[in-house]
């Protein structure tokens, strides 16, 4: 049966907490007495009038936290005789006036000051909150914030019905409830703003981050409880500074510390460290170990992550980075805490026994997965990721893996871990089991076939690779009731899709999108982000209305209803409200032609809305601020660098960005021009592209695999279409093929999730090609876009693949098209039971149909040509 509803005497609160019940016990922590007497005044009031009277239960030496008023009565107890009387003084006078049913307590830490232990504090909450349940109270408590122990405030958590946190920043108070028994609202766990009118919550997620960051006291428990050998490091750091904290130096003993403190934070690769050590200060240090669950490194991803954006508020530059950057507002699981919970759930042999033999079927990893599932964690960690949870409350996060391995100098593990994103609905309970869920799949990653093959290609199969996670805060804002940031994608700071002679290739190129990032890092069939030149940011590739054709349809967005990631059409999202700026973002489509918006527009008015990002490119300073970012990580690192972002656009047309990701990009032939060989025969040589990414010369190569783009798409079963991946598959680990070196030839875009549009293969099906192709025809006069920018094409040049796309009809090109077709196929040599696929699927023994020839491939990104020839 449903607890009556209660009446707190302020109407905000009671539509934020969906009322007081009886029953409730209320925990206010609070950082001044004033703050919690702002709440209790109004809330003894409404007792009084509604009941006639309400209890004060006096024990602390601080002021009177309400003044003497009729009805107010006042019982004093006294906590000095110990724990035992007290208990059982407050027990006796709340059974004395049980029937008064509103009781008022002084601050709970003033009994620490008297017992000297949050243990009985916690013990008395224990044993007084159940009791005054039972008798349909109302009661309210107030802690000093970040004064206890988390263990101490966890069972009083745990006790009580209602918990909230309250704090003030730059003058305005904030409540944050983090607990509220049997009720629940979209809007209940996240910070709102205490103003007169009304109490707005804290949704943008720049804002809320800084004002979760602000308002947080502590770590979540790992300073209190850590054994972790970095303990004694990190103590004789802060012994070092207080005694030399008025120096302006770094004395060479605190040196010496912080770099042993980095290099257990982080890591100890030579390339990294060089630059963490010049860029990270002991406080950043010290915020990253504040913000760690458990013990051990925050892996590469986060401090990828980190440093960058490190890089970017240090360097002094055209634009000043503390006013661009958002907070990212991360949390990182340490690298110990995946190892514990290998070893306390029996799985670590599993690993171990599957890292050395990475030959593991996708049905046969599924099974690996819910072993991973059915997996615990301690209650240390547990409570740990609840406190987590408690920060971010309802706001949307992202479980990110950052392996040890991962985005390090060589080996970005691009695609190859998982990434879930919490939509973080819920009751608190429900929120942490659908978190603890993403955990395990991240974890369970680790033995993915991707990456077993990843790392048995990279010769990292017996390397130490350990999984941490890296939490963050999803950027964005809430838009009906879906979450998504307006601008997401992501940047290279070197340009070799280079359509034009015009672009500067070592400006960068940006592929950007509306909505969620996905869009821009994966694959996705029939849908294009804005490729946006730095150089020259408003030349596009398309022309005319293929700008439309080739552009963004469909948003990747959160649902904070059904509580769950999802994909919509571009014009379900966006035509129905007023997004806001959405002028920037959009072209309007009309009588046949595009044209950009003048003004406001207005929805449902029936036009339709093309998503082209022309007056963000030519109105504000969006490209300058990323390109800026490029070009200062670019020298810092002394390397071409892979980002992500997010970025919005305020009401003023200020441009904020949140990088979320930073690591090395690895190009072939970047060192120096390669010469082309000219005044080869066109009877020997096979193609010649003109449209380079990556560089590089392969010479012996014996075998080609060739997908007929025209039969391919003669296929009229789509499962037999989407088997001809599979034999491309198992042509690829083929001991004959593998023997030599090889080379790859398909129609349109090798790993499209749209069968239609190229062979649906993952990594794994084609890594051991030395040169992939992708054949494309050209379009109504629209360049397809190429694999450039997406986990895929990582995969490739990290493994020194070279990359081509090959366009037959160009007058520019060339396409032996008489060998391909004239050749002859060993398909069924190597895979007797192919026969239904050798129109369709060939393989050429290059020896053998050229009496004795191999082919040679000579690519050079710099000026962006190719030739594959037989030598």
């Amino acid at each position: 049966m449903e607890s009556k509803v209660v009446n707190s005497g302020i109407a905000a609160l009671d539509e934020v907490l969906k009322g007081l019940r009886l029953g409730d016990n209320v925990v206010w922590q609070v950082d001044n007495l004033k703050d919690y007497s702002y709440f209790v005044e109004p809330f003894a009031d409404q007792a009084i009038r509604d009941s006639g009277n309400c209890v004060y239960l006096r024990f602390a030496p601080h002021p009177p936290i309400i003044g003497p008023r009729r009805g107010l009565m006042i019982k004093g107890v006294d906590p000095r005789h110990g724990f035992d009387f007290f208990s059982a003084e407050v027990h006796r006078a709340i059974e004395e006036w049980a029937d008064k049913k509103f009781f008022l307590l002084d601050n709970l830490s003033a009994l620490v000051e008297e017992w000297a232990t949050d243990e009985l504090l916690a013990n008395f909450f224990q044993i007084s909150c159940p009791f005054l349940r039972e008798l349909d109270t109302v009661a309210y408590f107030a802690l000093t914030r970040g004064q206890h122990a988390h263990s101490a405030v966890a069972r009083i958590r745990d006790t009580t019905q209602v918990l909230i946190d309250v704090y003030r920043i730059k003058g305005r108070m904030y409540i944050h409830p983090l607990k509220v028994w049997d009720r629940y609202s979209p809007q209940m766990f996240l910070p709102h703003v205490v103003t007169e009118k009304s109490w707005q919550p804290v949704f943008q997620s720049g804002e809320a981050a800084e004002v979760s960051a602000t308002a947080r006291k502590k770590p979540l428990g790992a300073m209190e409880s850590s054994i972790a050998p970095w303990d004694s490091v990190y103590n004789r750091l802060i012994q070092y500074r207080e005694a030399d904290k008025d120096s302006r130096q770094m004395v060479p003993e605190i040196l010496a510390l912080k770099e042993e403190f980095s290099r257990m934070l982080i890591g100890n690769h030579p390339g990294f460290n060089r630059l963490a050590d010049s860029y990270f200060t002991l406080e950043d240090l010290y915020s990253i170990r504040d913000r760690m669950i458990g013990s051990g490194r925050i892996g590469g991803k986060a401090a990828g992550m980190l440093l960058a954006r490190r890089i970017l508020l240090e360097e002094d530059g055209e634009i000043d980075f503390l006013q661009v950057l958002e907070d990212h507002d991360s949390f990182y699981i340490g690298s110990d805490v995946f190892f514990t919970f290998l070893v306390h759930n029996d799985l670590f042999r599993l690993r171990l026994k599957l890292s050395r033999n990475s030959q593991l079927s996708r049905e046969e990893f599924e099974e690996v997965e819910q072993s991973f599932l059915a997996g615990r964690f301690s209650t240390e960690i547990t409570e740990q990721f609840r406190n987590m949870l408690d920060y971010f409350g309802q706001a949307p996060i992202i479980v990110r893996s950052s392996s040890l391995l991962e985005d390090s100098f060589g080996n970005s593990f691009a695609g190859k871990y998982r990434s879930e994103f919490c939509a973080n609905q819920g009751s608190p309970d429900e929120r942490l089991e659908v978190f603890l869920h993403a955990v395990k799949l991240v974890y369970a990653s680790t033995l993915s076939p991707d990456a077993l093959s990843y790392r048995r290609r990279r010769g990292l199969g017996e390397s130490d690779e350990q999984m941490a996670i890296l939490v963050q805060r999803v950027s964005g804002i809430p838009y009906r009731h879906y979450f998504f940031p307006s601008l997401a994608g992501v940047a290279f700071s070197r340009n070799l899709y280079a359509w034009t002679n015009r672009i500067d290739s070592n400006k960068g190129v940006i592929r950007l999108v509306f909505g969620l990032g996905t869009r821009a890092v994966n694959r996705v069939g029939g849908d294009y982000p804005r490729m946006i030149a730095a150089s020259h940011p408003q030349l596009r590739p398309e022309v005319g209305m293929e700008i439309a054709k080739y552009s963004q349809h469909e948003i990747d967005l959160l649902d904070l209803e059904t509580n769950r990631f999802v994909t919509l059409p571009t014009a379900e999202v966006i035509s129905k409200d007023e997004y806001p700026n959405i002028h920037l973002f959009v072209s309007i489509m009309k009588d046949g032609y595009l044209h950009d918006p003048y003004g406001m527009i207005h929805p449902d008015s029936g036009e339709e809305l093309v998503l082209t990002f022309n007056k963000l490119i030519s109105g504000t300073n969006f490209v300058k601020i990323t390109g800026n970012i490029l070009e200062r990580l670019d020298r810092a690192y002394g390397h071409p660098v892979d980002t992500e972002f997010t970025a919005s656009v305020d009401s003023g047309g200020r441009v904020r960005v949140n990088l979320l990701q930073c690591r090395p990009l690895w190009l072939p032939g970047l060192s120096g021009p390669l010469e082309i060989p000219e005044n080869i025969p066109n009877e020997r040589t096979l193609f010649k592209a003109t449209r380079v990414i990556s560089g590089g010369v392969v010479s012996q190569i014996q075998h080609i695999i060739y997908i007929d783009p025209r039969s391919y798409a003669e296929i009229t079963s789509m499962e037999l279409k989407r088997s001809v991946g599979r034999v491309v598959g198992r042509l690829n680990g083929h001991p004959r093929l593998v023997a030599g070196k090889l080379l790859m030839m398909g129609p349109g875009r090798w790993g499209s999730g749209n069968i239609d549009l190229g062979v649906n293969v993952s990594y794994a099906d084609i890594d051991n090609t030395a040169v992939l192709v992708e054949i494309a025809r050209e379009d109504s006069g629209h360049v397809p876009e190429v694999s450039y920018g997406t986990h895929f094409f990582q995969d490739l040049v990290e493994g020194q693949i070279i990359y081509l796309p090959v366009y037959p009809d160009d007058p520019e090109t060339m396409f032996n098209s008489s060998f391909f077709e004239g050749s002859a196929n060993i398909l069924t040599d190597l895979l007797p039971e192919s026969g239904e696929f050798e129109n369709v699927v060939y393989v050429f023994d290059v020896p053998k149909v050229t009496e004795g020839a191999y082919a040679r491939v000579v690519a050079d990104p710099q000026s962006h040509s190719a030739i594959c020839y037989l030598g």
